[in-house]
């Protein structure tokens, strides 16, 4: 494009010729003189952002690895560490309980071991010591069976049993009062025969008196 060389006050422009024609779209970088290639690439495409072609957005597999990063992953998080805080909480409340009643547990613990346990030489003694730990009707009919029936059958036969309790659990309680469920494992050998083991559960009611939890009722379930 050619512009007029000179021009008279108030007068048309005179010029050697006037082209009018559209100016090409390369001109901007010409009037700006730009001289480096790249600040003038980049001019171009600032100034005709259309005419810039953009790669494709990328799809499937790249989609859902961003859901999976930035959706899943931290809901994951946040359901492993509720777990976590709740096996944690869980925890702290069976020691708080076990804390809080450590006496009647123990007594239906350690009752529950003496009443099923005993040697074919010693069973008399073994039994009326247990016989201490209980209280009521209960105290009344095991004093018969053991009478009756375990320490002559002991003495016969040569049996002896030994129990153990793995777990216990509070089920309830006030301040005479309790119940607690037991899971125990009871060995007995006959003579020369090889132990049989028996595993059941039981759950034990005990009476405070006089300072002592001692076994009212004796129920296997």
């Amino acid at each position: 494009m050619r512009w007029p060389i000179s021009r008279r006050a108030g007068g048309p422009a005179e010029s050697e010729s006037v082209d009018e024609s559209p100016a090409p779209a390369s001109s901007a970088v010409a009037v700006h003189e730009i001289d480096d290639i790249g600040a003038s690439a980049t001019s171009t495409q600032a100034l005709e952002p259309h005419d810039v072609e953009r790669p494709p957005r990328p799809r499937g597999r790249v989609g859902w690895s961003r859901v999976v990063a930035y959706a899943l992953l931290p809901a994951l998080a946040l359901l492993i560490a509720s777990a976590a805080g709740y096996l944690k909480w869980q925890d702290a409340t069976l020691r708080e309980d076990l804390a809080a009643h450590p006496q009647s547990v123990q007594a239906a613990v350690d009752g529950t071991v003496a009443l099923l346990s005993y040697r074919s030489d010693t069973v008399d003694k073994d039994l009326a010591a247990a016989k201490s730990r209980l209280t009521g009707k209960f105290l009344d009919a095991y004093t018969s069976l053991t009478r009756d029936v375990v320490i002559p059958g002991a003495k016969q036969k040569q049996i002896s049993a030994t129990a153990t309790v793995p777990s216990a659990a509070m089920t309830s309680e006030t301040a005479t009062h309790a119940a607690v469920l037991l899971f125990v494992d009871q060995t007995v050998s006959i003579g020369e025969s090889a132990p049989t083991n028996t595993a059941s559960s039981v759950r034990v009611t005990l009476d405070k008196i006089d300072g002592r939890w001692l076994i009212s009722q004796f129920d296997p379930v």
